[in-house]
């Protein structure tokens, strides 16, 4: 599943994904800056590129061998002649060289079932790294969202204390006429520093959380670092409407750690079928070509007939040195049949160990499965009771506000006093609060279940 998928997970569609002149960061921004930069993802790449390396060695060991060899010798003493191939005793100068080529012909299909294995690891290493980007992609959404929950939360709380400041300033206009006691005029007061330090506190939280993000994107200068605001309202939450079940089904086709799982199996089966070949015998074919040339003279009642020319080259004299390299060349071909008999039960404590493997990989892939279906239908509820809780928070925002409209009727004509008003003007903020709190936890909570049931960014409205 695409990074943008998840970036989808935690915000609605109406996201700004323009650069912002200020230096304001969008969710995507910081999200590719993440992908680009940190330093698991980079270790991860390289391990793709060593399975693609490994799946071109596999492709290249159906072809033959070729090398080539080449020696130069001075011999003292009593030697052989590669030339006669008598032994000399003599100081004599010597060289030899060939080409040699091998090919396999039959390893237990070993060559086909490592290349079948190469690209199941290449698909491995791939899936790793793509949920290694999920994972990364979702913490960076999810200080993200962070930002905008405390950015939210201080909003409320500064509209709270503008309000604090006009009723103390209309209260100690009611305290100077005599109309309200002293007593009321510092209940607001207390009220007042409160909300001060609850201001700070968030504004202390706000910063907090951008360097937060600041940090996971390795940026030093969190300083000045911020993110876009937008007014991230609530989308539609279809996905509700279907069933866990089918959810469920969705998400293993999507979510990476199945695909993971399911791929390590295969990998311990096709390692499991590479062991097995070690039973069988392996047939291969070789040729070569060798020739070789010394210093020395021949044997001198040798006559030699170039196989060029057909004339006499040599009759107790030296031969030349091309003249010596085409007469004593020579061919070699052949096959090579090796039977396994006994390796000290090597081969089948590899059998075994790789059966083991198999069982092991076949308990973690159906754990996976059983992970996700919990994880799923976690999150599937966790979705629902988040809808719940958000529209109780509005439900008692709304009579918090009424209550706290009335109390300060009441208050302003004299017939409540500053603590009730204070009282009613405290469960007023903290509904607000709880309305911020609920629905961020309710976008975050359903688009989790919509990324589980892979719903990309341009399906959201």
């Amino acid at each position: 599943m695409k990074k943008i998928i998840l970036i989808g997970a935690f915000l609605l569609g109406g996201i700004t994904l323009q650069a912002q002149n200020n230096n304001k960061w969008t969710i995507q921004e910081c999200v590719d800056y993440a992908l680009e930069n940190n330093i698991t993802i980079k270790q991860s790449e390289l391990d793709t590129q060593l399975a693609d390396i490994d799946k071109n060695q596999a492709v290249m060991n159906f072809l033959p061998n070729l090398s080539a060899n080449s020696s130069y010798n001075i011999n003292t003493g009593s030697n052989i002649n590669p030339a006669t191939n008598q032994f000399e005793n003599q100081t004599f100068k010597s060289l030899s060289g060939g080409v040699n080529s091998g090919v396999n012909l039959f390893a237990g299909l070993q060559n086909w079932k490592n290349l079948q294995r190469s690209k199941l690891n290449v698909l491995a290493s791939q899936y790793q790294l793509d949920k290694m980007k999920d994972d990364i992609s979702i913490n960076v959404a999810n200080a993200f969202v962070q930002i905008l929950f405390n950015k939210e939360q201080l909003k409320v709380l500064q509209a709270q204390n503008k309000i604090t400041k006009e009723n103390l300033e209309r209260t100690q206009e009611l305290v100077n006429a005599g109309v309200l006691p002293q007593g009321d005029l510092l209940e607001i007061k207390a009220t007042d520093a409160t909300q001060k330090q609850q201001i700070i506190a968030a504004e202390n939280n706000l910063f907090i959380s951008r360097v937060g993000l600041a940090q996971l994107l390795k940026i030093e200068d969190y300083q000045t670092f911020d993110v876009v605001e937008e007014d991230y309202g609530i989308f539609s939450d279809d996905i509700l409407d279907k069933d866990a079940n089918e959810i469920i089904a969705k998400a293993k086709e999507e979510v990476y750690d199945v695909k993971i799982a399911d791929m390590n199996y295969q990998l311990a089966q096709k390692d499991l079928e590479l062991a097995r070949t070690d039973y069988y015998p392996t047939l291969s074919a070789f040729m070569g070509y060798n020739t070789r040339w010394s210093s020395t003279n021949v044997d001198p009642s040798t006559v030699i007939v170039s196989p060029l020319t057909g004339e006499v080259i040599y009759s107790g004299s030296r031969m030349p040195f091309i003249d010596q390299l085409y007469t004593f060349d020579g061919t070699s071909f052949g096959l090579q049949l090796n039977i396994p008999i006994f390796n000290r039960l090597a081969t089948r404590n590899n059998v075994k160990r790789s059966q083991v493997n198999v069982e092991r990989s076949k308990y973690l892939l159906e754990q996976a499965n059983l992970d996700l279906e919990a994880t799923v239908y976690q999150a599937y509820n966790d979705a629902k009771s988040a809808r719940l809780s958000y529209d109780a928070a509005k439900q008692t925002a709304e009579a918090r506000q009424l209550a706290y409209e009335y109390a300060e009727e009441r208050y302003t004509v004299g017939l409540s006093n500053a603590f009730d008003f204070n009282q009613s003007s405290i469960q007023y903020e903290n509904a607000q609060s709880d309305v911020v709190r609920t629905k961020y936890e309710y976008i975050f909570k359903l688009k989790v279940l919509e990324f589980y049931f892979g719903i990309p960014i341009d399906e959201i409205n």
